[in-house]
């Protein structure tokens, strides 16, 4: 995906490398809830257990993955699954690394976007500049880095 940023410095990432990403967050984070609730979690034995004790820990859920996609955006445009694909957010005006109000709003929809079946993320598969419903309202974008 050849599409190039008005200042034509900077080409957009291909979805591939966004879905890669994508995935490698979402271990990353649930090894740190792992992490964090190993004890209460090994004592857990069927699958209701399980999903109660999820749904009780949501907000911590939720809370651990805005913390992780807000400071690694706002620190450098990458988390962890991006600089692995090699690829980061960057604003649309000036093209450089989100300020911190706007990743954590990024973050934000984004987990909303989760809740809601993924819903957000489709958008990216119909948009040039292939941006998500957490791109659009925050006007950002991904790129190759």
């Amino acid at each position: 995906m050849e599409e190039i940023l008005p200042t034509g410095t900077i080409s957009i990432a291909i979805p591939k490398k966004r879905v890669g990403a994508f995935v490698i967050d979402d271990l990353v984070i649930s090894f740190l809830f792992l992490a964090i609730f190993w004890e209460a979690i090994a004592s857990l034995h069927d699958p209701v257990e399980i999903s109660q004790f999820v749904t009780d820990n949501f907000l911590i859920i939720a809370s651990i993955k805005i913390l992780y996609h807000t400071f690694f955006v706002w620190q450098n445009g990458m988390t962890l699954g991006k600089y692995i694909m090699k690829i980061r957010v960057v604003t649309l005006q000036s093209e450089q690394t989100p300020s911190f109000l706007t990743a954590l709003a990024r973050a934000v929809v984004r987990v909303a976007s989760e809740i809601f079946f993924y819903i957000g993320f489709a958008m990216a598969f119909f948009n040039p500049l292939v941006q998500t419903l957490h791109d659009k309202l925050t006007q950002c974008v991904v790129v190759d880095a």
